[in-house]
């Protein structure tokens, strides 16, 4: 079973802690992580993009000429997406790129991404962050003596005095236990877990 150190934020080891070697020390699939990824970016696209067709062009009602006895080619509208002016063939229309994976394999992603994270030493893990006001500046001291700059903070509960304290303070992310993600363990450096997040991470990979 891996253990790991667990520090208080004047960055001095306190204790340790075992960890679940099915969480934090499994090996690592990167296609995995890749799919996931792709599929949490795909969620976020807006999907807005529209162009109009030859029936969406206002005009073009009246047949531009006779159809025959000009010489000149057969037209029936002048919204035809060979003239100028004309609707667009085949152009993007509003829809929604979100696609879904099956549960197991995003759950084995978020257990890789966590281990690897675990296995390069980018992972600390804190008693707590004590904190009895909203205080930006003193969070950024707690940064500044664990020596993080682009970290993401994963709590066991909602805390409004930690997230609002760094809200503000850029690269830097807090979120709660239940919504830990493979995009945000690889967007940031490291990433800061309290310790009793770490048990509740553990049994909601391992239910």
């Amino acid at each position: 079973m891996p253990t790991a150190a667990v520090y208080n934020i004047e960055n001095e080891k306190i204790s340790e802690i075992t960890l679940s070697e099915a969480v934090f020390g499994a090996s690592v699939n990167e296609s995995l992580i890749y799919d996931v990824v792709r599929m949490q970016l795909a969620a976020r696209r807006r999907g807005t993009a529209a162009t109009k067709g030859r029936s969406d062009v206002s005009g073009g009602g009246k047949k531009p000429w006779r159809q025959k006895g000009t010489g000149r080619a057969r037209a029936g509208t002048t919204r035809s997406p060979l003239w100028k002016g004309g609707g667009t063939v085949f152009g993007p229309q509003p829809r929604s790129y979100a696609f879904r994976m099956p549960k197991k394999m995003r759950r084995l992603a978020l257990i890789s991404a966590l281990s690897m994270k675990f296995q390069e030493a980018q992972m600390i893990i804190l008693r707590d962050i004590p904190m009895e006001e909203i205080k930006t500046k003193r969070f950024q001291s707690v940064l500044d003596r664990l020596g993080l700059k682009k970290a993401l903070f994963v709590i066991d509960q909602a805390s409004p005095i930690l997230e609002k304290s760094s809200r503000n303070i850029k690269d830097v992310k807090m979120i709660r236990s239940e919504g830990i993600n493979v995009y945000d363990l690889l967007k940031y450096d490291r990433v800061v877990l309290l310790e009793p997040s770490v048990k509740k991470i553990e049994e909601a990979l391992l239910s």
